[in-house]
């Protein structure tokens, strides 16, 4: 209860005096906040007041920044990738360089030595100033640029915008980078796409890494199998089209190589011929046997020609001893059962990389094909060639490959049957010795064994001759040559 007087009157002393002076103090502070914030808009006003300066009669001027808004992104003006992997992006403030195809940046304050890309990639806008002479390009990446001219791109879509292209260099006909004109973030960015521009991504994505990998994959096949070619032109018309033949017009008793650019067979002649992957392509030999009439005839996209072709006679005059050794059928079925078992499994690739050399020094006594009678009855057509030498000549593997029989036969006497890969056999007979055994490993030019006279034979010589997929063909046709070059211009038909 407040203390009041006799009249009514809070007392002068006590609880009632304090009142009034916490209420007088409460009152002043509005007053005083007030006067602050009139002093405070006063001085603002006297500052940018355009009033004159004391004792100087010139007009105060309002305050302005000395420096301009710093821009929000920087800028990229030029890129270069120097391979699929390397490459550096000036910015209007430093140098960023990748290593990884551009999924991590970092500084450098100098450009790299070789700064122009590589002779075939596409650059829309000159080399900058201070770009060198053109670098070495990598072995394997000139497989990759088939088309003639680079993709063209003067724009490109990213995220539903179109921007224009500031700088834009390809590697591949797939892989490229560009810089777009853009005053926002992505004029900072190296965008990059895999499909030859027809796409365009700002970040390496996983997509992305996996389809440069698979460039690299491709260049480095494409350049195992380019350098079988007889020349650069022949090996990027094989890997611009789907269906090859080399060659592509054949005689009875030749071999013809196809290529296609996806897995699968072939049919020919009532049999089916497995595709093999070699370098980009698969391939397999079809045998054109001797029974194979002339016409046009459909590979794939492709059309074979065999033309008809005559052979010569020969007519042989043996001891009735010797001929009566084409009579023991038993003994000759029990060596063609180890042949066919030899000749059952080849190895699923080219086992070699060099052209086919003849494997003795020796005198042509009897070509491929001729009709042979033996004492004046049919004896068939001589589906080998038979080169006369002494007796103890070197015999040298036509070419790399394993020795898939080494054996003393019936017929044929010491005899060699070499696995050249993909179905291809090369055949060596009547040898006085063997060098090699079955399972052997050989190279091109390796002496497998010498010239003899053992088995049918009228006097020492070396019968040769190749077996395609268990076909007999022409040796002609490989001699100085891979079958990659068949058909070429420099290679003659035999």
């Amino acid at each position: 209860m407040n203390a009041r007087g006799e009249n009514g009157t809070p007392e002068v002393g006590g609880t009632g005096k304090r009142r009034q002076r916490h209420t007088r103090r409460r009152s002043g502070l509005p007053i005083i906040g007030l006067c602050a914030i009139v002093l405070g808009a006063g001085l603002a006003a006297y500052l940018n007041w355009p009033d004159a300066d004391a004792g100087s009669g010139q007009s105060r001027e309002p305050v302005a920044s000395s420096q301009p808004p710093a821009p929000r992104y920087k800028e990229a003006v030029d890129f270069r990738m120097l391979d699929l992997d390397q490459g550096w992006v000036r910015y209007t403030d430093g140098i960023q360089m990748t290593t990884d195809s551009g999924l991590t940046w970092t500084e450098t304050d100098r450009l790299p030595e070789e700064t122009i890309p590589y002779a075939g990639a596409g650059v829309v806008s000159a080399p900058s100033p201070e770009a060198g002479s053109p670098p070495k390009e990598p072995d394997g990446y000139s497989w990759l640029r088939l088309n003639t001219e680079p993709p063209s791109v003067v724009s490109l879509s990213h995220q539903g915008a179109d921007y224009a292209v500031k700088r834009a260099q390809f590697m591949t006909d797939r892989i490229g980078w560009a810089l777009a004109q853009d005053s926002g973030e992505l004029g900072g960015k190296l965008l990059v796409t895999t499909d030859g521009g027809a796409t365009w991504q700002a970040e390496v994505t996983d997509a992305v890494r996996t389809a440069i990998a698979e460039e690299k994959e491709l260049a480095r096949k494409r350049q195992l199998e380019a350098a079988q070619y007889a020349s650069e032109e022949q090996a990027k018309q094989a890997f611009r089209s789907d269906w090859v033949l080399l060659p592509d017009q054949a005689s009875p008793g030749d071999t013809v190589l196809v290529r296609h650019s996806r897995a699968g067979e072939v049919q020919w002649q009532g049999k089916s011929y497995p595709l093999q992957p070699y370098g980009a392509g698969y391939f397999t030999y079809l045998p054109i046997g001797m029974g194979v009439k002339p016409g046009s005839y459909t590979i794939g996209d492709q059309s074979l020609k065999v033309v008809a072709k005559s052979f010569e006679t020969q007519y042989l005059k043996v001891t009735e001893e010797m001929n009566s050794m084409r009579q023991d059928t038993k003994r000759i079925e029990a060596d063609q059962q180890k042949i066919n078992a030899a000749r059952s499994k080849s190895e699923p690739e080219f086992l070699f990389d060099a052209p086919f050399v003849v494997p003795v020094e020796g005198r042509l006594t009897t070509p491929y094909g001729y009709t042979r009678y033996v004492n004046g009855k049919l004896s068939g057509s001589h589906m080998a060639i038979d080169l006369a030498a002494k007796e103890g000549t070197p015999i040298k593997a036509t070419n790399d490959g394993i020795v898939a029989l080494a054996d003393s036969l019936y017929l044929t006497g010491g005899s060699i049957y070499l696995d050249h890969g993909m179905g291809l056999f090369s055949q060596y007979a009547h040898l006085s010795k063997l060098n090699v055994k079955t399972g052997d490993r050989v190279k091109r030019g390796d002496i497998i064994g010498l010239v003899g006279s053992t088995g049918f034979s009228t006097g020492p010589h070396l019968h040769f001759t190749f077996w395609v997929h268990n076909v007999q063909a022409n040796p002609n046709l490989f001699m100085d040559a891979t079958p990659f070059q068949w058909g070429g211009e420099d290679k003659p038909k035999p």
